[in-house]
């Protein structure tokens, strides 16, 4: 192996070099220290846990990207963590166990066994805010306006807000008469907008009336005017109207978010098979992926002893970073001599709390980001010009 190819990362793994470190972590520190201002509580949940607690319950789409491992201490399968949420779910149901509402926020790295976004990331830091205990759409309501909240005071501009609901589907197609495996083929045709391979099946089926049904549910999506058609098109769907009006109700907060677009989908779930309701994605035009995504996932905390209504959402953080406006730094670089001086120590302290970044100049070298250095001049310690060469 050459010297040039020993040090590749896997392919979707990297590394975050001093910008873009930066950069997120700026980004991790005020989503989090936003939520903190909405009332969620910050949770830390282990980066590795035994399997049959991390993907107890959860579907299988979940459990194929999850990377796994064997601990040499008992024999038993550990798991990286390839989604936070569950996670989150757990601590609410099983660990803390509280009675009424939990409002809780996270961030941290995850795992995915293969690459299931363009451009591939098997490493996403992910983070993200869930309401536990409450049922009412006022909660889906909350997490959405709190994510919109943080795109505007993040700066993310030309941003698309989708939204659908993971019951609709199931409701248009109990009303027909599709095997198990066309109902899994016709959704996941849907999904992905396969329209030419839809219309295939669709021409198998053999009742003409079953044929439209499906080509209308594949017609589900476009602007606001789509909940309308719904209701007109299912109106003999029972349960249609219901969803609708969640719908339009979280759809109603979106209306102050005037740089937001709106985009109706309800031929796609956008979130791992446990979600249950309301789903969202927010898609920027610079990227192929979505920056975040949620929902509602309710009975997931079931599998640890508890089922509590749920609704949340994840955000990408280094996706998000790139689209997030960055302070300008105020703060200026100064270099210090390597010198054992108490004085020069307090002066440097000094210059830290009023936000200047002093750095020692080892060996005598000067770090080329200062633009001033402390310099002694009778017995005092004076900032004074870094002389470029």
């Amino acid at each position: 192996m050459s010297d040039t190819t020993r040090w590749l990362l896997p392919n979707g793994i990297d590394e975050l070099l001093p910008e873009q470190a930066s950069r997120v972590e700026h980004c991790r520190r005020r989503l989090l220290d936003i939520c903190t201002g909405w009332g969620y509580e910050y949770v830390v949940p282990p980066l590795v846990e035994f399997t049959d607690s991390l993907l107890v319950g959860l579907g299988a789409d979940l459990d194929e990207l999850t990377c796994k491992f064997a601990d040499r201490e008992t024999g038993k399968t550990l798991a990286v963590r390839a989604d936070i949420t569950p996670q989150v779910a757990r601590i609410d149901a099983h660990s803390l166990g509280r009675e009424g509402v939990t409002r809780l926020s996270y961030a941290g790295s995850t795992l995915k066994s293969v690459a299931n976004s363009i451009p591939a990331d098997r490493s996403p830091v992910q983070l993200g805010a869930e309401i536990f205990g409450s049922a009412d759409i006022e909660a889906d309501t909350e997490v959405v306006n709190l994510l919109l909240s943080l795109v505007t005071q993040n700066g993310l501009s030309g941003v698309t807000f989708d939204i659908g609901h993971v019951a609709f589907c199931d409701l248009v197609l109990d009303t027909t008469t599709l095997s198990p495996d066309q109902r899994e083929e016709v959704l996941s045709l849907l999904a992905r907008k396969a329209s030419s391979e839809l219309e295939r099946l669709v021409m198998t089926l053999p009742q003409v009336d079953e044929r439209e049904r499906v080509r209308l549910l594949a017609s589900m999506h476009g602007g606001r005017d789509i909940l309308s058609l719904a209701r007109q098109g299912f109106a003999d769907v029972p349960g249609v109207d219901s969803l609708m009006d969640e719908l339009e109700a979280v759809l109603a907060c979106c209306d102050r978010y005037a740089d937001v677009n709106i985009y109706i989908d309800l031929t796609e779930a956008h979130g791992y098979r446990y979600h249950s309701g309301v789903v969202f994605a927010l898609y920027a035009k610079e990227l192929g992926a979505p920056i975040a995504k949620g929902g509602r996932y309710d009975g997931v905390g079931e599998a640890f002893g508890r089922s509590r209504p749920a609704t949340g959402f994840a955000i990408d953080l280094k996706a998000w970073s790139v689209l997030a406006e960055m302070p300008v730094s105020g703060g200026s670089y100064v270099a210090s001599p390597a010198v054992d001086c108490s004085e020069l120590l307090v002066q440097e302290a000094d210059l830290r709390r009023t936000g200047a970044i002093v750095i020692k100049s080892l060996g005598d070298i000067i770090d080329p980001r200062c633009s001033q250095q402390l310099v002694r001049i009778e017995g005092k310690w004076l900032l004074k010009p870094v002389e470029k060469k």
